[in-house]
């Protein structure tokens, strides 16, 4: 999207302006006469953020009004206020409407920030494949405000650009992407970002002994990919590297245990967590930020071809590990596997997967959350779940104990890809991947998160890019407290 996001010093006359009040006497400094004043401080909301619109026939004020004594935390108040920035861009988009300037007057940057990240996220679309959609979109934001810098808005607007190739990978029909051409997207953007890259084939993902990708590609006529790209900037602060990891099935049909139609409409998005990884990766480098980033990103497609997969078979993973596959539907984590097997020859720091893995965690916590797990990495849990609240893409921290390991164990097998019951799908989905891990892991499983059927404020509708901004946020701090 060609959507500009600048700072201005001078504030245009004629033109929609949204203004920030924190105080009713603040009302007749917007540009409104005293009746209309009048009207709005009789309406003044004591504790919820509300939104006024007056029609200047040319263009339009918009007053945000924020309660001038209100309890409401930091974090959630610009949580409403994104969803406020949501509503005026949805307003904007009705009536046609290209550019809005913002004035913050005493509201605090992170205020007008989360308003201002409201707005440019909910005017993505994906009208790639529309041949008659020639509405207006919104091209235009601009701020006022003496705090507010313009390297700011420039992160603000790198991120958001990252966001939006995200969602457009994840919305991207599987028959236009499969691995070998999201893996080349990948390549070029991180490229063009400054990010170092390589892109393995089949032969070396064959030669790396990658049993769990090379199985789940068995009955696909195309070929498997694993991406590994590298984000390690001079004066990165970190001694060790930190690990993304990625699943990138780019469509899931089950396999030989086939989805039901209902369940399969969406199975393009089941390589958002590795749209996630990239997307992160890319405003980490266009932002500069001092961290050295691993991103791997092992890519396929799930469908019963000839030479699939069949329940009952066994495979050996990278690591050695031989596993029974007792549910081919259950295939993103044996490519995860391989890659977290993958991610020890780095000597990490960390590693985060995050994967659109399971049924069970969307059913745990719907599409308001992600299902998170760790293993020997509280103290980095609980700082990413801190920056899960602060752009409200939360972790609910599911307990990964050792009781789950039996519910794994296979008779013929070292462990099996399916918990014996159907409870604790999510559990056991993380204890399956645990197996594969030598060093401080944390899972997220974004499965409820990640495609939204209908839109979810500035969220949208269909890809997300969930995590991009929850792993940009954690990375940003971890490198201010180095």
């Amino acid at each position: 999207m060609n959507l500009q996001l600048n700072k201005i010093k001078q504030l245009p006359s004629n033109q929609n302006t949204l203004y920030f009040v924190n105080n009713p006497k603040e009302i007749e400094k917007c540009g409104i006469d005293k009746k209309e004043a009048a009207f709005i401080t009789k309406k003044y909301p004591k504790e919820k953020v509300e939104t006024f619109y007056i029609n200047r026939y040319g263009y339009w004020i918009v007053l945000v009004i924020i309660p001038e004594k209100n309890k409401i935390e930091s974090f959630v108040m610009n949580e409403y206020l994104r969803k406020e920035g949501h509503k005026v861009s949805e307003f904007l988009k009705k009536n046609k409407e290209t550019l809005i300037n913002i004035v913050g007057g005493k509201t605090s940057k992170d205020s007008i920030l989360a308003l201002a990240e409201g707005i440019i996220l909910s005017a993505y679309s994906f009208k790639k494949y529309k041949t008659k959609d020639k509405k207006a979109e919104l091209s235009k934001v601009s701020v006022f405000h003496n705090e507010i810098s313009a390297n700011e808005l420039k992160e603000l607007s790198n991120l958001a650009e990252s966001v939006f190739i995200c969602r457009d990978l994840v919305n991207e029909p599987g028959a236009s992407l499969n691995a070998s051409l999201l893996a080349s997207t990948f390549k070029e953007e991180c490229l063009k970002a400054g990010i170092k890259v390589e892109v393995l084939g089949k032969s070396k993902i064959k030669t790396l002994k990658m049993g769990g990708l090379l199985g789940v590609n068995q009955g696909s006529f195309n070929e498997p990919t694993f991406t590994i790209a590298e984000w390690k900037p001079s004066g990165a602060v970190n001694k060790k590297p930190i690990v993304l990891v990625g699943k990138g099935i780019t469509f899931d049909t089950g396999g030989l245990s086939l989805k039901p139609a209902q369940y399969m409409e969406g199975m393009k998005s089941d390589m958002a967590g590795a749209a996630a990884v990239f997307g992160c990766l890319r405003a980490l480098a266009l932002n500069n930020i001092k961290l050295h980033v691993i991103g791997l990103m092992p890519a396929t497609d799930n469908i019963p071809g000839q030479k699939a997969l069949a329940p009952g078979d066994v495979i050996t993973m990278a690591n050695g590990k031989t596993v029974e596959v007792l549910n081919t539907d259950a295939e993103g984590r044996l490519i995860l596997a391989d890659a977290l097997s993958y991610a020890e020859r780095f000597k990490p720091e960390l590693v985060i997967d995050i994967a659109t893995l399971t049924g069970s965690a969307s059913a745990a916590i719907g599409k308001y959350g992600i299902v998170g797990m760790q293993h020997n990495a509280k103290k980095h849990i609980d700082n990413l779940i801190k920056s899960g609240f602060d752009v409200y893409e939360r972790i609910v921290e599911f307990p990964l104990w050792e009781e789950y390991d039996k519910e794994i164990e296979s008779d013929i097998a070292d462990i099996k890809n399916i918990g014996t019951s159907r409870n604790a799908g999510a559990i056991t989905a993380g204890a399956f991947l645990k197996h594969f891990v030598s060093y401080p892991w944390i899972h997220l499983d974004i499965a409820g998160m990640g495609f939204m059927d209908g839109t979810e404020s500035y969220l949208g509708k269909g890809g997300t890019a969930i995590g991009v901004r929850l792993l940009y946020n954690y990375f940003k701090n971890k490198m201010s407290q180095k």
